[in-house]
């Protein structure tokens, strides 16, 4: 681990791999990254594989080293909860989750004026997108497989949502 973000506050509220995966590479630089989700786990929180106590091995790979607190995002007083920690500490908020509703940019920057919120969306225009749709626009099935085979080949590792989080 590195030091570089050491002193840096982060809140995250995201899931599956791009938007945890971003708050996963700035935990490792140091930066102390607290994470928010809904009571009972996110969306991709029982998401195989599984170890042997019933956790996610993949949820808690993308989570090591940060924080977390669990809301209930279902009730108001637990969405002002979400939107006072995104707007808190140095005013940085990763997310992937809708462009609209009570964690829009619009609402959070109503809250703090120097907000910078991270959106790490599938596609341009914020429309969602999952990593195989996008490595299949993109021909990298055509990339991978045999050398022999001219088939595409659709891969495991999802490549594209790890390097969409590194750059964000």
């Amino acid at each position: 681990m590195f030091n570089l973000l050491k002193g840096m506050t982060v809140v995250e509220g995201a899931a599956f791999i791009a938007g945890p995966s971003c708050g996963l590479y700035l935990s490792q630089m140091g930066a102390n990254v607290i994470r928010f989700d809904a009571i009972g786990g996110g969306p991709d929180s029982k998401r195989w594989p599984i170890g042997d106590q019933g956790q996610s091995l993949y949820w808690e790979g993308l989570n090591k080293g940060k924080r977390s607190i669990a809301l209930n995002l279902g009730r108001p007083e637990g969405r002002e909860l979400a939107q006072r920690l995104a707007t808190s500490g140095d005013g940085l908020f990763v997310t992937n989750f809708p462009v609209n509703g009570f964690l829009s940019y619009d609402a959070l920057s109503a809250l703090r004026s120097d907000l910078i919120c991270l959106r790490v969306m599938g596609w341009s225009d914020g429309s969602p997108a999952v990593d195989y749709t996008v490595n299949a626009s993109v021909g990298l099935p055509y990339m991978t497989g045999p050398a022999d085979d001219t088939r595409p080949v659709n891969h495991v590792l999802p490549a594209w949502d790890l390097l969409a989080g590194g750059y964000g």
